[in-house]
């Protein structure tokens, strides 16, 4: 099916287009196997007792892997569930998939989760998708061409006021980390207008491309959280910084994505609240 798609040149918009392809297909095997992979004795646990991977989720990554194969046997992957297929070469296209953000979501029958695929060059994410398999609603960007939930355009919220702001966070599946995520967030939930933790970290950064949240930040999070919802967050105009150099004291395994406006007052708050220490 997938035999056709030009593998040359490296073309943001075309990357696009596959990883809405290869994701929907995804989704909509997420969604036929769930009643019959989510019970406790197909659930198998990562990081702690809370964090759990089912047989969907393995299933949709395999199914993501075969069709990138496929589509352009040059590239490399990087899944959340099979690792990295390898180190890639300079000009390389390595795709950041993860089968199902927000596993939880999906084991208790919460419909916000998502399939989330990112394709970056050198290290910077250029196309990504992330499909929601219950709505069906279709998160999209090409780097220099804008981002889209479905056919709409996205553009960042304007809030400037921390006190009125909207923001989400996440909790980490590790009890002592969580804890203390807890404790920052309490601090700081008098000073911001009001929080949302939703469990899906790629759909809270496309939440804020859309305006449905003002800001977003957790601690914790992984490529394949990030990959493709960064993008669409930035190409709808929010600032993202993701994990990686701390020259703000956020941490260094911090996400943040907010309006322009906010980000600068939501690092500063988190900061002097002692982000840098969960």
């Amino acid at each position: 099916m997938w035999s056709d798609a030009p593998v040359d040149p490296v073309d943001p918009v075309v990357l696009e287009q596959l990883a809405v392809a290869i994701a929907r297909e995804t989704a909509a095997l997420a969604l036929a196997v769930r009643d019959r992979v989510v019970r406790p004795d197909r659930l198998d646990t990562k990081s702690s007792a809370t964090d759990v991977v089912t047989e969907g989720d393995t299933a949709c990554e395999a199914l993501v892997r075969e069709r990138l194969a496929a589509a352009r046997p040059g590239d490399l992957v990087l899944g959340e569930e099979g690792g990295a297929s390898g180190t890639p070469a300079p000009g390389q296209v390595r795709w950041v998939v993860d089968p199902i953000d927000g596993t939880v979501n999906y084991t208790h029958g919460l419909p916000w989760f998502s399939v989330s695929l990112g394709a970056e060059v050198d290290g910077v994410v250029v196309a990504g998708a992330v499909v929601e398999p219950v709505s069906g609603r279709v998160w999209r960007a090409a780097r220099g061409h804008g981002a889209h939930r479905d056919d709409e355009p996205l553009r960042a919220p304007e809030q400037d006021d921390l006190g009125l702001a909207v923001v989400g966070t996440g909790l980490n599946y590790d009890p002592a980390r969580r804890g203390r995520q807890a404790a920052l967030l309490a601090r700081i939930a008098t000073r911001i207008g009001d929080v949302r933790r939703t469990g899906c970290a790629s759909l809270d950064l496309c939440s804020v491309a859309a305006g449905w949240l003002d800001g977003f930040y957790e601690h914790g999070l992984h490529a394949w959280d990030v990959a493709a919802g960064g993008l669409v967050a930035e190409e709808a105009g929010a600032v993202v910084r993701l994990p990686g150099a701390d020259p703000e004291g956020l941490g260094e395994d911090a996400t943040l994505v907010a309006a322009p406006a906010l980000a600068g007052p939501l690092t500063k708050l988190l900061v002097a609240e002692g982000a840098g220490e969960v």
